[in-house]
């Protein structure tokens, strides 16, 4: 049955890429999913960590931060600056980027460097966690690309891609890549973290004042691995376009927009 905006069951929302939109970020995208949109830019300083330089742990290290910038909610949301204290939930979702960020790479590749994902939200409109590890891994394979050019590293560290999506259970129905209206209403609510090959990074999900079954984890599990390949392809053609262009331009914008069937 089609849902609200028209959609399959199966169906992502329009997903767009904007590749360096931040042209002082080493690698930077604009990813929309729907109408939720986020900036994903990677920078690299010259340092590790001191807990790092203090155990001599060799290669670089990786770290996120997130934040939903106020115009991003129907209702205007606070700055952490401003509340004098970082948002529980903001602090959980850069952790889960950056796990998720650090499971695909080899930092010992990264050398003596430490790599910052700042994944932004403009436009919140659900899955905005998901989107930012989706945005966050192509902002990642710009940077590092880059660095090979300056021949600043040797090697890749990005062993393979990684992807993010939402799944969900709505009026008894398994639903892919839930936006606001859907997620609010669910009676099952999971977001899936895949590699490329379908390895599993991370799986978050929980019932919504209700309890959900092995059959019907199942069917959400089915749509994200099928949402993630389809994002995969889609990160990996961006990144191509761009890294095409040479990189010298940075500032260009470069969309790629998935057909929907």
């Amino acid at each position: 049955m089609p849902r609200h905006d028209g959609r399959q069951a199966n169906q992502l929302r329009p997903i767009e890429f904007i590749a360096d939109i931040a042209p002082h970020a080493l690698g930077s995208v604009l990813i929309s999913f729907g109408n939720t949109r986020v900036i994903c830019a990677a920078s690299i300083s010259e340092e590790v960590p001191r807990w790092m330089k203090l155990q001599q742990v060799p290669g670089g290290w990786l770290s996120a931060e997130y934040s939903m910038l106020p115009y991003s909610t129907l209702q205007r949301k606070e700055r952490d600056g401003a509340r004098g204290r970082p948002d529980g939930r903001s602090i959980e979702i850069q952790r889960l980027i950056g796990r998720s960020l650090r499971a695909v790479m080899d930092l010992g590749k990264l050398g003596p460097r430490t790599m910052t994902l700042d994944c932004d939200v403009l436009q919140a409109d659900g899955g905005t966690r998901t989107a930012a590890i989706t945005g966050a891994c192509v902002a990642a394979s710009l940077a590092c690309n880059r660095l090979l050019q300056k021949g600043l590293i040797t090697q890749n560290p990005i062993r393979r891609k990684v992807a993010a999506i939402s799944a969900g259970i709505c009026d008894g129905q398994a639903l892919l890549d839930l936006c606001y209206e859907e997620d609010v209403r669910a009676e099952v609510d999971c977001n899936f973290v895949l590699t490329e090959g379908g390895e599993f990074v991370e799986v978050q999900g929980s019932g919504e004042e209700a309890t959900f079954t092995q059959q019907q984890f199942d069917a959400m599990l089915a749509l994200g691995r099928e949402g993630v390949v389809q994002l995969c392809a889609l990160q990996q053609q961006v990144i191509d376009q761009v890294m095409a262009k040479g990189s010298s331009s940075a500032g260009f914008p470069i969309a790629a927009l998935l057909k929907q069937p």
